[in-house]
């Protein structure tokens, strides 16, 4: 299939992706059918451009596999995008809007790792081009977001991965069924850190505005403040942009407990505060009883929770895992497992592979955005019942709080002029 064949690679991708919820296609030709046994050539590598150019799309460009090709990237910051490519030594194509990316490049599929804030529009325009993506957790700034980025998803039979690499992990995936399989005894309860919540919005003075670069399109939907730098390289702790460590590190441990809790496509039906304030703990319950609490301070495990059933404990974390009493489960994976997702970078290369074998097979990749959006509504939920300051009842299959008009608004969020989310 050549590369500048009359139907574009991107066109293919389209209509065999609509053609698979009938009959199961293959998405690539395979370099064997083409007579080259064992080569990777261009037509079995899978074109990729990148939105965002900064700290996390850097470490994430390092560990595409071969599999992959990266051609492009976007961002309205042109100085980032300068620095990333004499950082890598490479030549890849910029763009300041990556709709032009889009219409420019032929490409296969993105990597969107812009702030929170800016996620859920590239990616919905991203589907709609033909694309299939990979989005940076945490994968919404509020709960709507992230409905419309699945139901859009599926309607458009996209391959959507979720940057939760710990759902490739196989010391996670052998401890999460461990818990779901009963094999700590009935749950008595779940420990979780408690992760800190973004703050309130603050004026900060005016800055110049880098050159070439675009602040509206970086403010996006949020408000169009003046710029200033810690908005922009700070922008993770202001609520308008995140959620803030509870949407972070939280996005990781609570994906890990409702993996382990057998509840990836759904959430809990009641939450309540322990403590007041915007940073308090937070206790939630599940339909089946088992209860999270959201208590450890300064200590645990960032990239899970602690699980206490009536005959063992299992504290579960990134790539690692303990049980009291010691070697209690005996079968785990062998330590040499974990060797590949070590190093620097938060590595996420085998991560990337699933989501690059799903583009080929059209099956749904191990973090599919139905379970990023899930685990992060968790969080949303968390941060919600510290800023409502109540006992609130979540219905996890309409996904509102029934008879709560006051807390059901911050489901959702309004839109600045121009960046609406696209009705698919």
């Amino acid at each position: 299939m050549s590369r500048h064949s009359t139907a574009s690679r991107r066109t293919f991708l389209k209509t065999a992706a609509a053609a698979s919820t009938a009959i199961a296609l293959p998405t690539f030709i395979p370099a064997r059918v083409l007579g080259r046994e064992g080569a990777v050539g261009p037509n079995d590598q899978i074109v990729i451009g990148f939105i965002g150019a900064g700290g996390r799309a850097r470490q994430l460009m390092d560990q595409v596999p071969e599999g992959g090709r990266i051609v492009a990237l976007a961002d309205c910051f042109p100085e980032r995008m300068a620095e990333t490519l004499d950082q890598k030594k490479q030549q890849w194509k910029t763009y300041t809007d990556y709709r032009t990316m889009f219409d420019k490049e032929q490409l296969d599929a993105v990597v969107v790792a812009t702030p929170d804030h800016g996620r859920t529009l590239p990616c919905m325009r991203a589907m709609q081009a033909g694309l299939d993506i990979y989005a940076e957790k945490p994968l919404t700034a509020y709960i709507r977001e992230g409905r419309i980025l699945a139901d859009a998803a599926r309607k458009l039979g996209r391959v959507f991965q979720v940057g939760s690499q710990q759902r490739s992990m196989e010391i996670n995936d052998y401890c999460c069924a461990f818990v779901r399989d009963g094999k700590l005894g009935k749950l008595k309860k779940v420990l979780a850190v408690n992760y800190v919540g973004p703050q309130a919005m603050q004026n900060f003075p005016a800055e110049p505005v880098p050159t070439g670069g675009d602040w509206d399109v970086w403010c996006g939907p949020t408000e169009l403040r003046p710029y200033n730098g810690s908005l922009r390289f700070a922008w993770m702790g202001w609520r308008d942009y995140s959620g803030g460590e509870m949407t972070n590190w939280g996005a990781h441990g609570v994906d890990q407990i409702q993996w382990a809790l057998g509840k990836s496509h759904t959430g809990p039906v009641e939450l309540w505060p322990i403590t007041p304030g915007p940073n308090g703990k937070v206790g939630m319950r599940y339909d089946d009883g088992v209860e999270v609490s959201f208590e450890l301070e300064n200590t645990g495990p960032m990239g899970g929770g602690i699980f206490v059933g009536e005959d063992a404990k299992m504290e579960i974390n990134r790539n690692k895992f303990a049980t009291n009493p010691p070697g209690f489960a005996k079968d785990a994976p062998k330590p040499a497992v974990q060797d590949k997702w070590e190093g620097d970078g938060w590595i996420a290369r085998p991560h990337i592979q699933n989501w690059l074998d799903c583009i080929r097979t059209r099956e749904l990749p191990n973090a599919d955005v139905e379970i990023g959006h899930r685990s992060i509504s968790v969080c949303h939920l968390a941060n919600i019942t510290r800023e409502v300051g109540r006992p609130l009842k979540w219905d996890p299959v309409a996904e509102t709080f029934p008879e709560d008009p006051e807390a059901c608004k911050l489901l959702d969020r309004p839109r600045r002029e121009g960046y609406e989310l696209p009705v698919v």
